[in-house]
């Protein structure tokens, strides 16, 4: 694949080397210094870049029939607006908060405990999440989607960023500590035991074998997809 990597921080270098690995060629390397580009030159495009970007990065992508895989998070407020225009064009769209095969798995074990645990109401859940002191957004994208997860298939309304337990919503504590590629943590407490499952990333590589794995599954498809799509769960 001739890929178009939009956002060439510390993500957009991992998925370089992992795509050359893979066989790929890197034909564009857009950073916040690039003034102009030619989008038409990929036949993909992975965006890592920032919210203030995203947006503008997809619709370029979609305005010039090239599929595009996002993993940039904190511009959801336009998801809608772009999966139209995605329609619109008959493009190529995916979008996941966290490209890791491990994480996409985990949300799918989250969802099924969210329901086992629905009728037990003296356990409170709550969401912790560690991530390195460069993240942007808090809580992160993983963490958002963990908890509407558990809203979906529980009694939870909503949730907070916040750590005091409230009914009916979810408490995500965010934490910032150096060098931490992502933790996420699903915890339920009750004054007799916990229950928690993690997922524990070592580097950025898982994120970035998932992002090259879902280009290579959308390359040639049409339509907006998701990791569940790609991998065949949930």
């Amino acid at each position: 694949m001739k890929i178009a990597l939009l956002g060439y921080g510390k993500m957009g270098k991992v998925i370089e080397k992992i795509a050359l690995q893979r066989g790929h060629d890197i034909i564009l390397k857009v950073d916040k210094n690039t003034s102009s580009f030619d989008i038409s030159l990929a036949e993909i495009a992975i965006d890592f870049s920032v919210p203030s970007v995203a947006v503008a990065n997809i619709y370029n992508c979609l305005q010039h029939g090239i599929p595009v895989i996002s993993g940039t998070t904190g511009w959801l407020d336009d998801y809608d607006s772009v999966t139209d225009l995605c329609l619109e064009k008959n493009g190529a769209f995916i979008y996941a908060s966290n490209f890791s095969l491990g994480v996409n798995i985990f949300f799918e074990l989250n969802k099924y405990l969210a329901k086992m645990m629905t009728n037990l109401s003296q356990y409170n859940v709550s969401i912790e999440e560690i991530h390195h002191t460069q993240k942007l957004d808090a809580p992160s994208g993983t963490a958002i989607t963990l908890a509407e997860g558990i809203i979906k298939n529980s009694n939870y309304k909503n949730w907070k960023l916040d750590t005091t337990i409230e009914a009916k919503r979810i408490p995500i504590e965010a934490k910032r500590i150096e060098n931490i590629s992502g933790t996420h943590s699903i915890n339920y407490e009750s004054k007799v035991d916990s229950l928690n499952i993690t997922h524990t990333a070592h580097n950025r590589d898982g994120f970035a074998l998932g992002a090259i794995i879902a280009a290579e599954w959308l390359l040639n498809k049409k339509g907006v997809f998701t990791m569940n799509d790609v991998l065949n769960i949930g």
